[in-house]
């Protein structure tokens, strides 16, 4: 197996370490879950996944990615409208 280095594949892989760091950034305290810089990394790390999956395309992964950026925006929407997270 080979792996071609296109833009969309690269595009992809940026957008998955995206959503891997803000994972991890929230596991070491160093983000909030609820905060904007966190949801906005995992938003645009799924629709950076999307863009490749266009190319290469997955209907599981293309469902999960959609989900992820559906509530990463929701998040987002949230905290401009002042909306606290319940824990």
């Amino acid at each position: 197996m080979s792996v071609t280095f296109t833009w969309p594949t690269i595009v992809g892989l940026i957008g998955t370490l995206l959503v891997l760091l803000a994972f991890f950034l929230l596991q070491v305290d160093k983000l909030r879950g609820n905060g904007p810089i966190y949801q906005l990394m995992n938003a645009i790390g799924a629709a950076a996944i999307i863009v490749s999956l266009f190319y290469e395309f997955n209907l599981a992964a293309m469902l999960l990615e959609i989900a992820w950026l559906a509530i990463s925006v929701y998040g987002i929407v949230r905290g401009l409208r002042g909306g606290r997270a319940r824990h």
